[in-house]
């Protein structure tokens, strides 16, 4: 048996508000990335899976959120993995630009937490778990990369 394969791996959702439809001008460069950016995190160390529409690249007229919402669904090996993608990659350059293409958002709009590995959590779990988060704060169920959990042990029954 391989004992050095992960028992979890992590979660990831986040939202956020657009200011215009994707088809406006003003969204051009956010839309133009998206193939890049995507292909980018596919290829990304210790990327496992990312939430997709039938048949499509990506998961854009996916709305379970608001039809003004856009998600980002994906799981990852672990906490690093992410971290590395969303802030050691060309990523970071369109982080840095967010606020030109998404509403500033008050409450959470990212949420983590640890699944169990082979598995695919489901848009409505992701939900859940953010609105956890946004009522609870940072605990092992619903957490964010400033305040990280680590993956539970076999005892732990939180997952």
């Amino acid at each position: 048996m391989d004992t050095s394969a992960p028992a979890y791996h992590l979660a990831q959702l986040n939202i956020a508000v657009l200011r215009a439809p994707l088809d406006d001008p003003s969204m051009k460069d956010f839309a133009d990335a998206l193939d890049p950016v995507n292909a980018l995190a596919d290829a990304s160390p210790g990327f496992v899976w990312r939430l997709r529409e039938d048949g499509e690249k990506d998961a854009t007229h996916l709305r379970p959120f608001g039809d003004d919402v856009l998600l980002n669904f994906s799981v990852w090996e672990d906490v690093d993995a992410l971290w590395n993608f969303s802030y050691r990659t060309e990523h970071l350059d369109f982080l840095r630009r967010r606020r030109e293409w998404f509403e500033h958002m008050r409450q959470a709009y990212m949420v983590l937490w640890w699944i169990p590995a082979g598995t695919i959590p489901s848009v409505e779990e992701s939900g859940r778990r953010l609105d956890l988060l946004r009522e609870n704060g940072p605990s092992p169920e619903a957490f964010d990369l400033r305040s990280p959990f680590p993956p539970p042990t076999h005892r732990d029954s939180h997952v």
